[in-house]
């Protein structure tokens, strides 16, 4: 294997996306999107995180008590991160069932109880002219965090996303214009 730094990738910047479920997904890392995808902005210095957290168990023979193999019982696909940006688009994703409305020269937010959002989502990953593209068919809103209302902070929106299989049984699909995805041995 050669040691090439130019196969290097920093996540410079990007945006995370938002579609109603059955929106087109894209095909390659480049292409615009659906206009029925909605940019949600700024996210924090900290970035976005994908995360995978599987459960496996052990399975131990009796002889000599060692473990002869093992079982995975769970595999969930999180993508987190905190948005920044105080807009319409980004409080309905944080609340979940909630609309913001026209209220005379203003605007309103009912906050409900959270119901069920299915999206699709797509994030953007930039470095230089290297394109990452991630799209989650079938995802949704899981977990949210503290907001902060202080001085010297944005106001901050944590999320965290988990992807559910889609109808062709995939988690997420990765596209990249990047040679080097090509590069397996």
């Amino acid at each position: 294997m050669a040691l090439v730094a130019e196969e290097v990738r920093v996540a410079i910047t990007g945006e995370l996306f938002s579609a109603p479920r059955g929106t087109a997904a894209p095909t390659n890392a480049a292409s615009p999107l659906d206009p029925a995808y909605t940019g949600h902005g700024y996210v924090s210095e900290d970035g976005v995180t994908e995360n995978w957290d599987d459960s496996v168990d052990n399975i131990v023979a009796w002889q000599g008590a060692t473990t002869v193999r093992a079982a995975r019982t769970e595999s969930t696909l999180t993508i987190a991160c905190t948005l920044i940006q105080t807009r319409g688009s980004n409080l309905e994703l944080f609340y979940p069932g909630s609309s913001v409305e026209a209220n005379g020269a203003e605007w309103k937010l009912d906050v409900k109880p959270a119901t069920s959002d299915p999206r699709v989502f797509v994030l953007n990953v930039v470095d230089g002219s290297n394109l990452i593209r991630i799209h989650i068919g079938n995802g949704e809103l899981t977990e949210r965090g503290e907001i902060p209302y202080q001085a010297g902070e944005a106001i901050a929106y944590p999320v965290t996303i988990t992807a559910f299989p889609d109808e062709n049984g995939n988690l997420m699909t990765k596209y990249s214009n990047s040679a080097a995805w090509g590069i397996t041995s």
